[in-house]
């Protein structure tokens, strides 16, 4: 019950950040300006900032899951 209570009061009280985005259009809109007509690099570092923090938490996730198992196995043995 105390985490859906956690979970419920940090739903409510979001921060807004758009920060990321703000940053990565004012830096298209200057390339853009430029003259700069391959915005590919651009665009991979977004891909990069959105799919580090997943995979770290997948990764921590795998390990958590993988010694849980390991030890009920042992419980059960």
């Amino acid at each position: 019950m105390k985490k859906y209570l956690l979970s419920a009061i940090l739903m409510i009280f979001q921060l807004a950040t758009y920060a990321q985005c703000a940053m990565c259009k004012a830096n298209a809109e200057t390339s853009v300006n430029s003259g700069a007509k391959d915005l590919i690099s651009i665009n991979r570092g977004i891909i990069y900032l959105l799919v580090a923090p997943y995979m770290l938490v997948m990764t921590v996730g795998l390990i958590w899951w993988y010694h849980r198992k390991k030890a009920q196995k042992a419980a059960l043995d």
